[in-house]
């Protein structure tokens, strides 16, 4: 191996902060090292790591292994006890570019992260193989829902200045980037924590103004108790800012919503998609949800199952209910597997409706994709509302294009090149 490996699981923060890690790494010069970046959201994910490990060591056997992410800053001693692995890094210290540095050899370095009270822009100018860039807007998060454990991998929600994120943007559209991704652990907390307390709406209508280059902005999930005022009021206004909103709405019952202890209540979920939907009428939202939260009875579940519909979701994540110890839902009465697993396949199942319903209404349309690869049989890209378009013929990476739809398989859209177009 000539350089570092960085396998990547989770959240579309966790692919920016591998970014990080890459280049940590390349400037430490490090070689026949493979650094696992892992998630904790569910049990399924840290499953998937540990077997991931174990792979990697078979196919590297004389590799350098360190393991580093939310499921390592939670349980280190688990994962330095694998015999795989040779180092453990805690989500603080995998990006300190001193962790990768030659004699840094504990085998665990994993500091309290709840005492953290700063977050670094990670002012990256670029990234590996994308045409889309993720800027990192904050770090942490200070809610306590009931089923997260994330809170405890990431620390307290503390915000990058506007002033430090309008600078790192404009770097990366004068490198060539149209579409840059505002992500952190709870973006709509940006701010509460700096002075003067700006929103995320303020934070977006400043980028878009002061860089006026910027083609396209998309912003990660969204609370929907936490939605600004301003954020409405620059999707009104601002055609750049991508219509598609992904909500962290979990579940659409009022009484596992309040189980949970999420902030916003069934009608407070519709009311945001209701204005959404007067600010800019082709806005289109995804949504988590959970399956199976302990105490959901068949009604509740039926609240939820129909949000899909009343509230027009068209892309959903969908995970069955799974216990983390430590948090108060794993002590409450649980939902049998089995009937989890069956709910969230009813969830993805209607999902793929509600999908499939908005691909077809699609065809014949024009819209501006984002080429981001070749995908051999054309090029791939997505457009505006995130939908995926494949077999796009002589598209060019980077480049925004007029796209026809002209058809709709089960997980994407089959675009022909109309033209090339500057936005």
């Amino acid at each position: 191996m000539s350089r570092a490996e960085v396998v990547n699981f989770g959240c579309r923060l966790n692919t920016l902060e591998s970014e990080v890690i890459r280049n940590h790494a390349d400037a430490a010069g490090m070689e026949d090292t493979v650094i696992i970046n892992t998630c904790a959201v569910t049990r399924e994910a840290e499953r998937q790591a540990r077997q991931t490990i174990r792979k990697l060591r078979r196919k590297n056997p004389n590799a350098k292994i360190i393991v580093t992410g939310c499921a390592a800053q939670l349980d280190p001693d688990k994962f330095a006890l694998m015999p795989e692995v040779d180092r453990v890094l805690g989500n603080e210290e995998k990006l300190n570019p001193l962790s990768y540095i030659d004699g840094r050899n504990e085998t665990v370095a994993v500091a309290d992260i709840m005492t953290v009270t700063e977050t670094a822009g990670h002012l990256l100018d670029g990234f590996e193989s994308r045409t889309r860039a993720f800027v990192q807007i904050q770090q942490g998060c200070d809610h306590r829902c009931t089923f997260c454990i994330i809170p405890f991998a990431r620390g307290p929600n503390r915000s990058v200045p506007i002033v430090n994120l309008v600078e790192h943007v404009q770097t990366l559209v004068t490198n060539g980037y149209q579409e840059v991704v505002l992500t952190g652990v709870d973006i709509c907390s940006y701010g509460t924590d700096l002075p003067e307390a700006p929103r995320l709406g303020q934070l977006v209508q400043k980028i878009l103004h002061d860089v006026p280059a910027l083609a396209r902005l998309r912003l990660s999930t969204l609370d929907p108790a936490a939605i600004d005022d301003t954020l409405f009021t620059v999707l009104a206004e601002e055609p750049r800012l991508m219509p598609h909103l992904h909500l962290s709405l979990q579940a659409a019952d009022d009484m596992v919503l309040k189980r949970m202890k999420r902030r916003h209540s069934r009608q407070q979920a519709l009311d945001v998609c209701t204005r959404a939907r007067q600010a800019r009428r082709d806005v289109v939202f995804g949504a988590d949800l959970i399956a199976g939260f302990p105490t959901e009875t068949d009604a509740m579940f039926d609240n939820t199952l129909a949000a899909i519909q009343d509230m027009g979701l068209t892309y959903l994540h969908v995970f069955p209910y799974s216990e983390r110890p430590g948090t108060p839902a794993s002590s409450m009465p649980l939902v049998p597997e089995a009937l989890r697993k069956e709910r969230a396949n009813i969830l993805r199942q209607a999902g793929e409706i509600a999908r499939n319903a908005f691909f077809k209404s699609r065809i014949g349309d024009t819209v501006n994709v984002l080429i981001e690869k070749d995908g051999g049989k054309g090029a791939q890209g997505h457009c505006p509302h995130f939908a995926p378009i494949h077999g796009i013929t002589n598209g060019e990476p980077g480049a925004i294009s007029a796209v026809r739809i002209t058809g709709a398989e089960h997980d994407h859209l089959i675009g022909q090149l109309a033209r090339q177009c500057a936005a």
